[in-house]
């Protein structure tokens, strides 16, 4: 059961001396998830990424962006999701801004999308309402991606 997810950017916990060392590892019985956000951006080490108990892996917009581009930048992001998945941990695209990106991270296998193309940031009512009327379809996208969760 997941109760509470604490975001920690790659930076902050793979940054200062020691810093590895210091994480705090949550109880699993607690329901608490650890995020890496703004995957790719920092200082990481696969053997840490393999060695903390991570739940997901946030790939930060710069690569959503730049995979739509460059052949190359895309090449990362398959890495980056087939590593995550193989590690047993959800993969989430970040900055998500057209449907072009949309539909790439989903082909590509991201596990939950966020971004402005499908909202800003609302208040919790708001939130309530906007998600009881979506649907796929306004976005451009099929139907049958409705496994995909929303953030």
């Amino acid at each position: 059961m997941e109760l509470l997810q604490l975001e920690v950017t790659e930076s902050a916990l793979m940054g200062g001396s020691g810093a590895v060392a210091r994480y705090p590892r949550p109880d699993p019985d607690l329901g608490i998830q650890i995020f890496l956000d703004d995957f790719g951006t920092g200082y990481s080490s696969l053997s840490y990424i393999a060695a903390l108990p991570i739940h997901a892996v946030k790939i930060d917009r710069s690569f959503i962006i730049r995979m739509m581009q460059h052949e190359r930048h895309r090449a990362v992001v398959i890495a980056a999701i087939s590593l995550a998945h193989s590690l047993g941990m959800k993969v989430i695209a970040e900055g998500v801004e057209t449907a072009d990106q949309a539909k790439a991270v989903i082909e590509l296998g991201c596990d939950e999308i966020q971004g402005y193309f499908f909202s800003k940031p609302l208040p919790a009512d708001e939130l309530l309402r906007w998600k009881a009327g979506f649907r796929w379809e306004q976005f451009g996208l099929q139907s049958s991606q409705r496994q995909l969760d929303l953030q």
